[in-house]
């Protein structure tokens, strides 16, 4: 790692992992912006490559797409800027875990320790997505899930796939009579 925090070479900027930057915090490589994680951009926040605009995904961009996929759906990219994002979407996928912290177990598979003080935990990506989730009181939980049925074309077997996080355990569904009739298929006699 050289004085600016880039891990790779040849950077004039900052914090970045790729090669040739001339930006801060990229990822990818020869990119002149800044926070990307493609390569040969010269915007920001790009995950594509070869593009001269902001927050693309594809390729060979000079204009901003209006639409973005946002839940396998097209959405207006300003419906994605404006909306409030649940601050649990934000996770990290390693933590440091100090020596006093560490279980005897840990502490045989991590013999680095000794040296460290620690050893970074790894968590696998729905685990640490889980995590973030089941972290919070029963009522930022509550909060939280509010905003993420809220997001432009939010969608619960979508969220369910990628993350692994039910939201749906607490609720109750209402249903009609017949809907429950329907539902298990038979006719049903109510007993008082």
């Amino acid at each position: 790692m050289d004085k600016n925090n880039n891990t790779v070479d040849n950077n004039t900027g900052n914090s970045n992992t790729g090669d040739w930057n001339t930006g801060y915090k990229n990822t990818g490589y020869n990119n002149t912006g800044d926070w990307n994680t493609g390569n040969w951009n010269t915007g920001d926040c790009n995950t594509g490559d070869w593009n001269n605009t902001d927050k693309e995904t594809g390729y060979f961009n000079t204009i901003q797409s209006e639409h973005i996929n946002i839940f396998n759906n097209p959405c207006k990219r300003e419906l994605w800027d404006n909306a409030m994002i649940p601050t649990f979407l934000y996770f990290d996928l390693t933590e440091w875990v100090c020596e006093s912290d560490m279980s005897e177990q840990e502490k045989v598979d991590n013999e680095t320790y000794k040296t460290t003080g620690g050893y970074l935990k790894e968590y696998e990506y729905k685990k640490a997505f889980q995590k973030s989730y089941n972290k919070l009181s029963k009522e930022e939980k509550a909060k939280q899930t509010e905003l993420l049925k809220a997001l432009p074309n939010s969608d619960k077997d979508v969220f369910f796939e990628i993350s692994g996080i039910d939201i749906n355990d607490n609720e109750v569904e209402e249903m009609t009579m017949q809907q429950l009739i329907n539902e298990l298929g038979r006719e049903i006699k109510i007993v008082k």
